[in-house]
């Protein structure tokens, strides 16, 4: 199973400086084959290798509160054109749907003056006051899952880390993912001590983040992904569960055709293919020496659609 263009157009991107390493796993019939290239962390001089924890960034979303809105969902226990604030009275606006937050179409304004000045009370206060515009188009933004977030604690009566390792972690037996901070992880920021969130907003909420902060290895993902790819909550997945015009999307996950994906900003995505059993965990420290966002969407992108080609 060696795909020699993908391992090649990594080891190119490291070449450029795009991200000083990457942790890699291809699934396809049946079986999971990894790779590691480049440095994990180049202050130490510390190659990629096998058993790396990484700051999931927003691939937490699908992993968290995606999966649970989907055991939701799947049980009727969630009725997606409902508004939030039938499940989570706090929040002050009644013509926002699950559906709209699941989908990035709630319309909701991100914006927060202040916002890094904020203690983790006054930010929740502000999340549950945040301006609707009228634009439903696909916009995509931490706030909706920080909001899906509360609700899940609302139904739960607990903090997201309690309820995602009993409902998720436990049970699918992934013993290394959950948040951060934490020591010894690949560091996201040079001179940053490792281990910290690198999401500014979930460093600040914590275990109560819906959006970000979760860490995770290569193979808890594989063991999540397989889920997704064998059990019956994730049968129906593939199929646009948005209402607006234009972008496809599933609960949670961006659609393209056949494929589910979900990107993270620290330089990781997760993809697979249930139709075909496939799947990819991409793994890296893209915002280790600089932060250019809108050239790693391009370069992220055709690392993505090769991916999908070649296997």
């Amino acid at each position: 199973m060696i795909k020699q263009k993908i391992f090649e157009k990594i080891e190119d991107q490291i070449e450029q400086g795009i991200y000083p390493g990457a942790s890699l796993a291809l699934y396809q019939a049946g079986q999971w084959q990894e790779s590691y290239f480049g440095l994990a962390d180049p202050q130490e001089g510390k190659a990629t290798q096998a058993g790396l924890v990484y700051d999931l960034a927003s691939v937490s979303k699908v992993v968290g509160v995606g999966t649970l809105a989907a055991f939701l969902y799947e049980q009727g226990k969630l009725e997606l054109d409902l508004p939030l604030q039938h499940y989570y009275p706090a929040f002050h606006r009644e013509d926002v749907t699950l559906r709209q937050l699941l989908t990035h179409t709630s319309g909701l304004d991100p914006f927060i003056p202040n916002r890094d000045q904020l203690t983790a009370p006054e930010l929740k206060e502000a999340l549950n006051h945040l301006k609707v515009l009228e634009d439903k188009t696909f916009r995509y933004t931490d706030v909706n899952f920080l909001l899906l977030g509360f609700m899940l604690e609302e139904i739960y009566g607990q903090p997201l880390e309690q309820i995602f390792q009993s409902q998720i972690f436990q049970p699918w037996g992934l013993t290394e993912t959950g948040f951060g901070p934490v020591p010894g992880a690949v560091p996201t920021v040079r001179g940053v001590k490792d281990g910290q969130v690198h999401d500014p907003k979930a460093r600040v909420l914590g275990i109560h983040a819906g959006s970000a902060g979760l860490f995770s290895t290569l193979r808890d993902l594989e063991i999540f992904l397989e889920h997704y790819l064998q059990d019956d909550f994730a049968a129906n997945l593939t199929r646009n569960f948005s209402r607006e015009p234009g972008k496809r999307r599933s609960l949670a996950w961006n659609l393209e055709d056949d494929w589910l994906d979900h990107t993270g900003y620290t330089g990781t995505f997760i993809m697979y293919n249930r139709k075909e059993q496939k799947a990819v965990i991409f793994l890296s420290n893209r915002t280790y020496e600089k932060d250019e966002r809108a050239q790693w969407i391009l370069d992220r992108n055709q690392l993505m659609d090769l991916i999908r080609r070649e296997l």
